[in-house]
């Protein structure tokens, strides 16, 4: 259904774009009588942030596995900040639009879920091929299964990226401000449990006698049936919110944010709403050029860091090296644990007014961590710092959405959530492109490569006092 089709006579009776009624509560207006979103069911708001369950097995495992992947069929460990070039690239082409075209979009489906019906089977076969970048006989280290895997890499954050958009708008759509800060704390609580979930397959698999070593250049099985799981989930996951999500049309969608219903389809160009972007659009993306930065580094880095650090092992294709990317894993798995329970234990009852602080308490927890890791050398003592990452992960991923769509009102939210993604991309680009010249000045050493990402953080969370909510 087009806006300009969207006329209802009883404010009180809304006629979903599926062609189901539902009944609208009237009143629910301030006391200058202006209308404000209302309270949600927490069924509804479980339901619309579930689905990320999914998407995050996908993001887990390329952060968590993707490095190990590479340096398996053979990437140069100087070079592997190319790899990770790709998928940013892809975030800052694709969510832009889906924002932009989605905030003209209401159709049988929805408004956003359009998106995720065409993005998550899409991303479910882009996860089945990525894992088998070594099985076509390639060759180790050959131009064909490097390009073969990073063409993969890049086609798997292009869908995952179109899958994890429509969740994110849908909470800027729907929920209010008094209970927003909830909302984008379970969506991130529930996309932590799918990265822990996505983090644990390879360890179990592997205790349950799946071979986790392979002929040289190969991935092992025990990673790929972590994707083929993966894969399977995201789907279910996906499909459970399509099906039970029923968007606001654009009537009421009109009326909770206080906008007029126009006739005319208008939709301001890119560039016209970056010059009109809030203020707090520019500041917030000053604090994610740095955090970004460093998390690219702990994706890039920590099988290898660890590896070194621990096992001694700089072989990819030797135990040690495999173990280490276990290990990894079961690291993962503990610090989205430790994301899940301060969650709902700190993060989802903070005051909106409190937002700050806690932004840049999570920012400070995580350089902390990532200098610390420089110097542990024992396995289960690594569990504290991640567990201060997990802290740092929740933070990054809520606390800029809530400052942003507080700012919005409702007027080309998905656009701007999309153009604020850039704010994710651009510094994992500069982080890759930084680190053909930054890893050889620190003695080509991958744990050396945290403390340089602590940096980056503790900077971050200095710069969170520039943002004027």
């Amino acid at each position: 259904m087009n806006l300009h089709h969207a006329v209802i006579a009883d404010p009180a009776i809304a006629a979903h774009p599926t062609g189901k009624t539902e009944i609208v509560a009237p009143k629910h207006t301030n006391k200058k009588g202006k209308y404000h979103l209302p309270n949600l069911p927490l069924t509804t708001i479980f339901t619309m942030t579930f689905g990320f369950f999914g998407v995050n097995m996908a993001f887990s495992l390329q952060s968590s596995q993707l490095g190990r992947i590479f340096q398996t069929i053979g990437a140069n460990p100087n070079k592997l900040g190319f790899f990770f070039i790709l998928p940013p690239l892809a975030g800052m082409i694709i969510q832009p639009l889906i924002g932009k075209y989605s905030d003209r979009t209401w159709n049988r489906f929805g408004r956003r879920m359009p998106y995720l019906l065409v993005g998550a089977p899409m991303a479910a076969v882009i996860l089945i091929l990525l894992p088998n970048a070594g099985s076509f006989n390639f060759g180790y280290g050959s131009i064909l299964a490097l390009s073969f895997g990073a063409i993969a890499t890049l086609l798997m954050d292009l869908t995952s990226n179109i899958c994890m958009q429509p969740f994110r708008m849908i909470i800027g759509d729907m929920v209010n401000e008094n209970q927003k800060d909830l909302a984008w704390s379970w969506q991130q609580s529930f996309s932590n449990l799918g990265g822990v979930l996505a983090a644990l397959i390879p360890f179990l698999l592997t205790v349950l006698g799946v071979s986790n070593i392979a002929p040289r250049g190969e991935i092992p099985e025990t990673v790929k049936w972590a994707f083929y799981i993966a894969a399977a989930i995201l789907l279910i996951t996906s499909a459970c919110t399509i099906i039970q999500v029923k968007e606001y049309n654009p009537t009421d969608y009109a009326r909770f944010h206080n906008m007029k219903l126009s006739n005319k389809n208008t939709s301001p160009s890119l560039l016209k709403l970056l010059k009109n972007a809030p203020t707090v659009f520019w500041e917030t993306s000053l604090v994610q050029l740095f955090t970004w930065f460093a998390i690219l580094y702990l994706w890039t880095y920590s099988t290898g860091a660890i590896a070194a650090n621990v096992w001694k092992a700089t072989d990819p294709s030797s135990s040690g090296y495999q173990a280490a990317g276990n290990w990894v894993g079961v690291l993962t798995c503990i610090q989205s644990i430790a994301a899940v329970i301060w969650g709902f234990l700190v993060q989802s009852r903070a005051k909106p007014t409190k937002r700050k602080f806690w932004y840049a308490f999570g920012l400070g927890a995580g350089g902390i961590a990532y200098i610390s890791i420089f110097f542990i050398h024992n396995k289960f003592l690594l569990i504290l710092p991640f567990c201060l990452i997990g802290i740092t992960y929740l933070a990054m991923t809520t606390y800029p959405f809530s400052l942003l769509t507080e700012a919005l009102h409702g007027k080309n939210e998905g656009t701007y959530l999309g153009l604020f993604n850039c704010s994710i991309c651009i510094p994992q680009i500069l982080a890759s492109v930084g680190s053909f010249w930054i890893f050889p000045l620190v003695g080509n050493s991958m744990p050396a490569m945290f403390l340089v990402g602590g940096v980056s953080l503790l900077v971050g969370a200095f710069t969170v006092k520039f943002i004027h909510s």
